[in-house]
C-alpha cells in the first residue's frame, strides 16, 4: 500500500492559548452545549475503537498500526480540549464521564463480534477503512457545522484546529479504502452490504439513540445542514462500488 499521510505531523492538539475561561460568564448555548457532550464522549472512546480494529486482520498491516496510534493519540486530545470547555461551563468532563460511557455491557461484546467478522472474511479491513472515512468525513463536517451554528469565536477557533487534524485522518482512511476496494469486486460487495446494513452516526453505538438523533438533526438538518450531508455522501461516492448508498442522508432523515 501506498502511503497516505506524514506520521511525523502527528501532534498534540494546542488550545491553551484560548481564552476558555471567558465561557464562565458568556457561556454556549443549550444545543451547543449538548452537541459538545457528544462530541466529548465519542472522542475519548476512540481507544475503544482502536482496540476493535486490532483484532481483526488490521493488526497485521505496519503502515495500519502506526497510523492508528497516531490517530487514537490525536482524538484523545479532542476529547480533553472539549472537556475544558464543558468545564468551565460547570459540566463533568473527562475521566469521570469517560468511565460511565465505557461501562456499558456491550461494549465488552464488541471486539468479539469484530474478531469473527474477521475470521469469517478476508476483506475485513476494506470495511474498516471505507467506514472509517465516512465516520472521519462526518466528524470533521459536524464540527464546522457547530462552528457555524455556536456564533463563538473562541469555539470556532477550537473546532477549526481540530478539523485540520480529522482532515488528515480523512485522508488517510480514504485513500486506504480506495486502493483496498479498486479492482476487488467482492470486497466492494461486502463492504457495501455491510455499510447499508450496518453503518450509522458515529457514536450510535455508543450514546443514547435520542442524544444521536439530537446531534444529527442539529447539525444536518435543515437546507444548510442536509448540504453537507450529502456532499459528505457524495464524498463516499467516490469509493469504489460504493456509489449511491446516501448513508448520512438517511440518518438525517431517520432524525426528523
Amino acid at each position: 500500500m501506498t502511503s497516505t499521510i506524514d506520521l511525523t505531523r502527528t501532534a498534540r492538539l494546542e488550545w491553551e492559548d484560548l481564552d476558555l475561561a471567558s465561557f464562565s460568564y458568556s457561556p454556549l448555548d443549550g444545543p451547543t452545549l449538548r452537541c459538545l457532550r457528544y462530541m466529548h464522549d465519542v472522542e475519548s472512546h476512540t481507544m475503544c475503537y482502536l482496540r476493535e480494529i486490532l483484532v481483526t486482520r488490521a493488526h497485521r498491516d505496519p503502515e495500519l498500526t502506526a497510523f492508528l496510534s497516531c490517530w487514537c493519540f490525536e482524538e484523545h486530545w479532542h476529547g480533553e480540549a472539549i472537556a475544558d470547555v464543558l468545564r468551565f461551563h460547570g459540566d463533568s468532563a473527562g475521566e469521570d464521564r469517560v468511565v460511565e460511557t465505557r461501562g456499558h455491557r456491550r461494549q465488552s461484546l464488541r471486539p468479539m463480534a469484530f474478531q469473527l467478522a474477521s475470521a469469517l472474511s478476508a476483506r475485513i479491513v476494506p470495511v474498516l477503512m471505507a467506514w472509517g472515512a465516512i465516520n472521519e468525513r462526518t466528524t470533521q463536517a459536524g464540527y464546522g457545522r457547530l462552528a457555524a451554528t455556536a456564533r463563538s469565536p473562541i469555539l470556532a477557533e477550537l473546532l477549526r484546529r481540530i478539523m485540520r487534524q480529522e482532515g488528515r485522518h480523512i485522508a488517510f482512511y480514504t485513500e486506504q479504502a480506495r486502493q483496498r476496494l479498486e479492482g476487488d469486486v467482492r470486497a466492494q460487495r461486502l463492504t457495501r452490504f455491510v455499510l447499508n446494513r450496518f453503518w450509522a452516526p458515529v457514536g450510535s453505538g455508543v450514546m443514547p439513540a435520542d442524544e444521536t438523533a439530537f446531534l444529527v438533526g442539529h447539525l444536518f438538518g435543515g437546507g444548510d445542514g442536509l448540504e453537507v450531508a450529502r456532499r459528505i455522501d457524495r464524498g463516499v461516492d467516490g469509493l469504489p462500488g460504493l456509489n449511491g448508498l446516501h448513508l448520512v442522508e438517511h440518518s438525517v432523515d431517520a432524525s426528523d
